[in-house]
């Protein structure tokens, strides 16, 4: 049986708050850490039928940077249940969400940079 691993590393400030985030994996392509700013990870329990998530970022992580990665994640969630469960209706309307989600997102930078 062939196995594949993925590690994190996280390095905390004295608050206990990620300063860096390292991760590697077994069929990573490049060699050695990589840096991140965020990661999010879900594990389906099924002995309580829940999920179980770890959502961690460092502290120099943008705000519009999180969001997008957040907008980007439920779009691969979209992805997942149509491929996983064909149910197309929930697909399209988490892919909605991520459209009406990306726009505020859009509106937003753009609000912000007219104020600089």
């Amino acid at each position: 049986m062939r196995q594949s691993e993925i590690n994190f590393t996280v390095e905390l400030d004295n608050q206990n708050v990620p300063d860096k985030i390292y991760w590697d994996a077994t069929e990573n392509p490049n060699e050695g850490l990589n840096d991140t700013k965020g990661v999010s990870i879900a594990v389906w329990d099924h002995y309580h039928r829940n999920t179980l998530k770890i959502d961690l970022w460092t502290k120099d992580m943008e705000v519009g940077d999180m969001k997008r990665f957040m907008i980007e994640i439920m779009g691969g969630i979209a992805s997942t249940v149509r491929t996983a469960t064909g149910d197309a209706s929930m697909a399209d309307d988490i892919d909605n969400l991520c459209r009406n989600l990306s726009k505020r997102v859009e509106e937003e930078f753009r609000a912000e940079n007219q104020k600089k």
